[in-house]
Parts: C-alpha cells; sequence; structure tokens
C-alpha cells in the first residue's frame, strides 16, 4: 500500500471501532459507568492497571474492584477507614493483588491531596512533544509512600524501556475526543497529538503486517518508531489508530 492508501485504509477501521458499540467488550465501559471528573479517573485508572489478559476477566474484575468500593470509587479513596481497606485484600486480578490494591488507594489519597490530583501530575510533567516523560514522572510520584517493591511492577516506566502500554491507554482515555462518545476528552491542558498508542501484541503484529513498525519487541523504542510513523498520517491525534490496530488484530485477527 502507498501511504495515501494506508490511511485511507486506516481511516475507515478508526470510523469502524471509534464508535459506542466498542465498549459493549472492552474495559472502557468501567468509567463511563461514572458522572463525576475524579471518579471516572480513579476509575480508569485502576481498570487500566490491571487491563491485561482476557478481556472478560478484566471487566469482571475491574467490576468487583468497583463494588468493593461501594461505586464511589473518589469518596472511598478519600475516606476509606481500615475496614474498608480490609474487604479489599482477598482481591485478586493475575498478578495484581490485596496488597497492590491496598498501595494504589493510598497512593491516590497522596496524589488527590497533595499533588493536585492524576490529571496536574501529567499535565505539569508533559514535555512539549511526549506523554513519556510525564507518565515516568507519575510512577516517581506514585511510590512516594512506603511500599513493598512487587507493587512496583505494575506502573511502568518509560525510562527503563517499557512501552507503557497501560497508561498510555489511560491517557488515551483521558485525552482524546469524546465526540463518539468513547474516549473522555477530560483532560483539556494535554494536547492529543502528544499521544502514544498503546502498544501491546495486538496493535504491535498489525502494526509490523502494516510496515508500520520493524522493531520487533513491544518496548519504549518500538513506540517510538510506531508514534513517529503514525505522527505521519495524523499529526494532530496520531493514537485514534490505536482503534484500527487493535480491532484488525483482535476482531479481524488481521
Amino acid at each position: 500500500m502507498t501511504k495515501a492508501e494506508l490511511k485511507e485504509f486506516l481511516d475507515a477501521k478508526v470510523l469502524e471501532y471509534n464508535h459506542p458499540k466498542f465498549l459493549e467488550d472492552d474495559p472502557l465501559q468501567i468509567p463511563h459507568i461514572f458522572s463525576r471528573k475524579e471518579d471516572i479517573e480513579i476509575s480508569a485508572f485502576l481498570t487500566a492497571t490491571i487491563a491485561w489478559g482476557n478481556r472478560k476477566s478484566i471487566i469482571n474484575n475491574a467490576t468487583r474492584l468497583m463494588d468493593l468500593m461501594g461505586h464511589t470509587p473518589y469518596d472511598f479513596v478519600m475516606n476509606h477507614s481500615e475496614e474498608d481497606l480490609e474487604r479489599l485484600s482477598p482481591f485478586v486480578h493475575r498478578t495484581f493483588n490485596g496488597i497492590d490494591l491496598v498501595y494504589f488507594v493510598a497512593s491516590l489519597q497522596n496524589i488527590y491531596k497533595n499533588h493536585g490530583g492524576l490529571e496536574t501530575i501529567f499535565t505539569q510533567h508533559q514535555t512539549k512533544d511526549s506523554m513519556q516523560p510525564a507518565i515516568s514522572k507519575f510512577k516517581e510520584v506514585f511510590f512516594e509512600l512506603p511500599h513493598q517493591s512487587r507493587t512496583q511492577k505494575h506502573v511502568s516506566d518509560p525510562n527503563k524501556g517499557s512501552a507503557a502500554k497501560r497508561i498510555n491507554m489511560f491517557l488515551r482515555w483521558m485525552v482524546r475526543d469524546n465526540s463518539t462518545g468513547v474516549d473522555f476528552s477530560l483532560w483539556k491542558g494535554i494536547d492529543p497529538a502528544k499521544l502514544s498508542c498503546p502498544l501491546d501484541v495486538h496493535s504491535g503484529n498489525v502494526a509490523r503486517k502494516l510496515k508500520l513498525l520493524k522493531r520487533k519487541q513491544n518496548d519504549a523504542r518500538a513506540l517510538q518508531e510506531l508514534d513517529k510513523n503514525l505522527r505521519k498520517l495524523d499529526a494532530t491525534d496520531p493514537v485514534k489508530y490505536d482503534f484500527a490496530l487493535f480491532g484488525l488484530g483482535v476482531f479481524e485477527r488481521f
């Protein structure tokens, strides 16, 4: 395919998948339950954190997590008791367990009390053309409280070579245009042009087949390569192509 043909093909797939029906089988349906800004942010962040593995399992466990938080995640984070935290102890999603969850709640409380909230951290530490340094700074802030080392693996760091798929996905949810009712466009201080594609096995494999990506590992260097090529197709909203790459990989076995 020529560049023009590739853009036409992928733009058509974006229109197909960037649609409310996409939410029926996607973890992004969880934050759509809420209307309060902080509830959306916290439910989205926690859902993105456990968004690996079987999507049905992700949705079921994220739903259970919202149940445990009384369907008021912000109020739970800010006003929980020790007894409330004990209810979280049995929670498990793959390698993310109650120890990790209890720390996440404590850290989120610290972020909203002392750092102005999730949006403030990412907005303040963005650079002129990337969110990756902000993700790295976010991890630093997130783990400034005493914690077990095991919990650190659940927040990725681009400076350590990670593609940071789940946080890039979370940022897409918070920042991208919401005209189709899929993403939220909740954080106005971040330009969608700075977002990076949530690079995983599906989007990576499709990107390689379409010659958007040569690097074999799905790491930070691969993300830089994919970013560069997606921005050639749409410099203002490159991460919209996540819908095309993911849809082609998951739904069409491209």
